[in-house]
C-alpha cells in the first residue's frame, strides 16, 4: 500500500511539474520578449497590411515591440511551416490568408495541419471576392455574363491557381454549366489584366478591384459573400443572382504554433480585437473593402473548420492541384 502510495504521489508530482511552465508562461505573457508576427506573404500584401495595423496596435496596448517578419512563399505554407515549430509561449504568431484552409488540399504537401499544428487566435478581416468586367464586355449583371459565356469564348484574370478567388469562379463555372477559361496572374496583376483587356473578366479580392471600379476601368458583375459589402452597397450579391450556398471570402487570420496556453490565446485574441475596432485602424481596413467581425477563438476555430471542409471541397470538384 505504502508503495502505492508513493508511486501515486510521483506522478502528481509529475503532472504539477509539467503544469508549471505553462501557467509561468501564461503569467508573465507579453513581459519577456517581443511579439513576432510571421506573415505568409510579401510586403505591400493584403495579409501584410492587415498584419502591420494590427501589430502597431497590439505593441502600444500591451506595452511590448511587436516585429512583422514576412515569410512569403508557397501560398503561405514557409511560414506556417516555420512558425508550428516555434515555441508555443505566445511569442510567435502567423499571420495568413486563407490559403491556409485551402493550400492543405491543394499542394501534395503543405508541411502543416490546419486543425493539429496550430491554435486559431483571432480572424482579422474578411472581403468577398468580386467578379468584374472590362467595360468593353456586354454584360451588366451575371445572367447575361453567363448567357455571353455560352456564345463566345472567355477568359477569366484570377490571382492564382488554388485561390479563392480562381475557386469561386470555378464554383461559378460548375453551378452555371459554362466554359470560361482560366488565366491565373500574381494577386497584384490579376486586376491589372482585365484593365488592360487582357481578359474580359476578372475576380479577385475587393481591395484591389475598388479603385478601378470607381475609376470606371471595371464594371463590377456580383460578390462572392452571403451579404452585400458595404465599400460598393450597389453590386449584389451571386446568390441575389440565382447562385445558391456562395459565401466565398478572403479572409486574414492570426495563429499560434498548438499547445499554446489559453490563457494567452485569450489575451491575444482580446488585444487583436480591440485593435481591430481602433477608429484608425477599422477605418482603414474598411476603405480597402475589409470587413471587420471580433470574436472569441472558439468561435474562429468553428469557422476555420467550416473553411477547411468547404474547400477542400471546391479543390476536389475543380481539379486544382500545385505540386
Amino acid at each position: 500500500m505504502e508503495t502505492i502510495r508513493r508511486c501515486a504521489f510521483v506522478a502528481l508530482a509529475a503532472l504539477a511539474c509539467a503544469a508549471v511552465p505553462a501557467l509561468t508562461a501564461a503569467q508573465e505573457w507579453p513581459r519577456q520578449k517581443p511579439v513576432n508576427v510571421v506573415v505568409g506573404f510579401g510586403p505591400a500584401s493584403s495579409t501584410d497590411i492587415v498584419a502591420r495595423l494590427v501589430a502597431a496596435k497590439l505593441g502600444e496596448s500591451i506595452g511590448q515591440s511587436v516585429v512583422v517578419d514576412n515569410k512569403p512563399g508557397a501560398g503561405g505554407n514557409i511560414a506556417a511551416q516555420q512558425v508550428k515549430r516555434a515555441p508555443a509561449d505566445g511569442y510567435t504568431l502567423f499571420a495568413t490568408s486563407v490559403a491556409y484552409a485551402v493550400n492543405p488540399s491543394l499542394y501534395a504537401n503543405a508541411g502543416y495541419d490546419p486543425i493539429k499544428d496550430f491554435v486559431p487566435v483571432a480572424l482579422g478581416a474578411s472581403t468577398p471576392n468580386i467578379i468584374t468586367v472590362h467595360p468593353s464586355v456586354p454584360a451588366n449583371n451575371l445572367a447575361e455574363l453567363v448567357e455571353l459565356a455560352r456564345k463566345q469564348p472567355l477568359a477569366y484574370a484570377s490571382s492564382g491557381i488554388g485561390t479563392t478567388t480562381h475557386l469561386s469562379m470555378e464554383r461559378l463555372k460548375t453551378a452555371a454549366k459554362i466554359d470560361i477559361t482560366h488565366v491565373p496572374y500574381q494577386p497584384a496583376q490579376a486586376v491589372g489584366a482585365a484593365v488592360a483587356g487582357q481578359t474580359q473578366i476578372s475576380s479577385t479580392s475587393m481591395p484591389p478591384a475598388v479603385p478601378q471600379i470607381k475609376a470606371g476601368k471595371l464594371r463590377p458583375i456580383a460578390v462572392t459573400s452571403a451579404q452585400r459589402s458595404p465599400a460598393l452597397p450597389d453590386v449584389p450579391t451571386m446568390n441575389e443572382q440565382g447562385m445558391k450556398n456562395f459565401d466565398d471570402l478572403t479572409w486574414i487570420a492570426f495563429f499560434a504554433p498548438a499547445g499554446t496556453p489559453p490563457e494567452v490565446v485569450t489575451r491575444l485574441n482580446a488585444e487583436i480585437n480591440k485593435a481591430l475596432q481602433s477608429p484608425e485602424v477599422k477605418d482603414k481596413l474598411v476603405s480597402l473593402g475589409f470587413d471587420v467581425k471580433p470574436g472569441t477563438p472558439a468561435e474562429f476555430g468553428a469557422f476555420v473548420r467550416e473553411e477547411v471542409a468547404k474547400w477542400a471541397q471546391a479543390v476536389k470538384d475543380s481539379g486544382a492541384k500545385v505540386d
